[in-house]
């Protein structure tokens, strides 16, 4: 049994590192500019141009379908759709762009949701004192609202992180070989399914717990810098 998993081992966390890894941390940044610009799209309607209001009225109800649409179906259709049934219209993705392409808008929906609900939670009186001292919108959001909402969307965004390094398994039903792929292939080979499968759970439980800790890190430096911020401002 040992043998069996030191030989192992070091071709999991190479697949992990290689692929798992590299896929999660990918498909979770473009998933998270994707959710920015859906929540301050959709976060409030434009004032002033009625052309600007009905050209944002046509794009919001189709940014609210494409949330819709992704926290509605699995993210294995999803992968399927992508990798499986857009060369039938003539679309051809690779099976790695396809899987980030996926996680991507996945992420991006349900992220999107998180950084509305962050950026609704800021208070008004935020934007109103920002507007008295003669701040953009631009520096309004940058410099006032987006480092608040930032520590409220951590949490959240960091448990979606996770259940994205975990999902990144699904990979593997589209050719993909990341860690279960590699489990499959070596238990294939060595006829031990329960034990490959457990070791391979091991080294997902590892990558889990060490997000964990270094969500936690952040959290307390975000908490940190907002108290030392909140403090200067008082002194002010």
């Amino acid at each position: 049994m040992w043998k069996i998993i030191i030989d192992s081992l070091p071709e999991i966390v190479k697949a992990g590192l290689q692929y798992t890894v590299t896929l999660s941390i990918l498909s979770f940044a473009l998933g998270l500019v994707i959710a920015i610009i859906v929540a301050l799209i959709c976060r409030e309607e434009p004032q002033g141009n009625p052309v600007i209001k009905e050209i944002w009225r046509v794009v919001y109800v189709f940014l609210r379908f494409y949330v819709w649409l992704f926290r509605a179906t699995p993210m294995l259709v999803q992968l399927f759709i992508i990798f499986y049934g857009l060369p039938s219209a003539g679309i051809e993705i690779p099976a790695f762009p396809a899987a980030v392409i996926a996680f991507s808008l996945n992420v991006g929906a349900y992220a999107s949701e998180t950084v509305r609900a962050a950026l609704n939670a800021v208070p008004k009186s935020q934007w109103e004192t920002a507007q008295t001292i003669g701040l953009s919108t631009r520096q309004t959001l940058f410099e006032i609202i987006f480092p608040q909402a930032a520590r409220i969307a951590l949490p959240p965004l960091s448990n979606e992180f996770i259940g994205l390094v975990k999902d990144t398994s699904l990979a593997s039903t589209i050719t993909i070989v990341e860690m279960f792929a590699i489990t499959q292939q070596i238990t294939a080979k060595n006829y031990e399914p329960l034990l490959m499968y457990t070791l391979v759970a091991a080294v997902y439980a590892v990558f889990s717990t060490l997000l964990t800790l270094l969500q936690k890190f952040l959290e307390k430096r975000a908490n940190r810098y907002l108290n030392q911020t909140n403090q200067l401002e008082t002194q002010k």
